[in-house]
């Protein structure tokens, strides 16, 4: 009586319990989803040529929203009122002159109609002229390069990486408000100035876009291509790299702060006293431990990403570091290989993206972590005279 009575408390034995189970599953389910968020429409617009965007999208979603009302419906009711149930009977015509011309004049019309507005939009996005500053975005696997070419801060450059901790992406602590939309150094800009941004990659085809913007240009390998905004109100906005780019295509967001005259000025100040502070001095002999500590964070910024921290990788796309014939092979095809990349395979080159210090500083990180231990020096001379090879 005792496991008679145990086997009917089982709701999972019995096709009763088995619905039970899985009804309550599904609710479940559909409860997470209620928390989630439902935006149905495009992000606010905070440009001019967004608003266009917007009203043209709004515009189109009704024209297609009454054609299918109107085409649905002449659909069903033929359905239900000339069924062959009811003594309908098929017509018997090969042709009808006035139909045919209707249904060739009118999708016209609709074309012609939606056309002007889309084909002004479409110009207006290609207008860079007259641009107040220009800035350079270089798509890299997986960051962004940015360089002020003109305006008052031009010289300025840096890195954009992404700045989600790694913890919340391995689902190790919780996920954040901007989960893989944060980085390290936005792109910031003055509010209401013409911005034009130049875009360009060095390995696969990126794209930089920012929907609030109603920006979306693809940065391609050996072109330059361009677009512009104007952001009429200050604040973060955020996008991400649009095309399908490699492993970590979706760890590549863009994040642009719009700021008033004032605070950007303040910021190019800023950004040139700590260039100027933070430039390395060509003639300094350095030493290993400097090296190893400053190599560590390169790594961790640009390397662990593919190749793990611990040096592992992910192979065979991502080949371990640790004990690896390259990094215990001479030092010569080691920095060739973090310089050029490989060409082929997923490793880029970041002889474009480091400085020489960098680059000295990470290959003898590697070559020293982990069971490598090899002991060796390298100084910023060795990779300069590389360059000049």
């Amino acid at each position: 009586m005792a496991r008679h009575s145990n086997n009917k408390g089982d709701t999972s034995r019995s096709p009763h319990g088995a619905a039970v189970l899985t009804l309550a599953g599904l609710l479940g389910v559909f409860s997470n989803a209620a928390n989630a968020a439902w935006e149905l429409n495009l992000q606010l617009p905070v440009t001019a040529l967004a608003r266009r965007v917007y009203d043209l999208h709004t515009l189109l979603t009704w024209v297609i929203f009454i054609i299918f009302v109107g085409v649905f419906a002449v659909v069903t009711w033929s359905i239900i009122f000339h069924r062959k149930s009811i003594g309908h009977k098929a017509a018997d015509f090969h042709d009808n002159t006035a139909v045919e011309i209707a249904w060739t004049v009118v999708p016209t019309l609709i074309l012609i109609a939606i056309a002007f507005p889309a084909t002004s939009a479409l110009v207006a996005m290609r207008d860079t002229s007259q641009s107040d500053l220009t800035i350079k975005a270089t798509g890299y696997q997986w960051k962004w390069g940015y360089e002020y070419v003109t305006g008052d801060a031009a010289g300025v450059k840096f890195m954009s990486v992404l700045s989600t901790p790694r913890e919340q992406i391995d689902n190790k602590a919780p996920k954040g408000e901007h989960y893989l939309l944060e980085v390290d150094h936005p792109l910031v800009v003055p509010v209401g100035k013409k911005v034009r941004m130049l875009l360009t990659a060095t390995d696969v085809i990126h794209n930089w876009s920012v929907p609030a913007f109603a920006v979306k240009t693809d940065a391609v390998p050996g072109f330059l291509r361009d677009t512009w905004f104007r952001a009429e109100k200050e604040g973060t906005y955020r996008g991400q790299c649009s095309e399908l780019c490699g492993k970590d295509h979706g760890f590549m967001p863009v994040v642009v702060e719009v700021v008033s005259a004032e605070k950007y000025a303040a910021w190019v100040a800023e950004q040139k006293k700590a260039m100027a502070a933070n430039a390395d001095d060509p003639a300094k002999v350095w030493k290993l431990d400097e090296l190893l500590a400053r190599g560590e964070k390169v790594y961790t910024t640009n390397c662990a990403a593919c190749h793990q921290p611990t040096g592992a990788g992910l192979p065979p796309v991502f080949p371990a570091l640790d004990g690896s014939k390259i990094v215990k092979g001479p030092k010569a095809a080691h920095l060739d290989i973090v310089m050029k990349g490989k060409p082929g395979t997923a490793m880029a080159p970041f002889g474009a993206q480091l400085s020489d210090t960098d680059i000295a500083a990470v290959v003898a990180y590697e070559r020293n972590a982990w069971s490598n231990k090899l002991g060796e020096l390298i100084q910023p001379a060795e990779v300069k005279a590389l360059r000049g090879k």
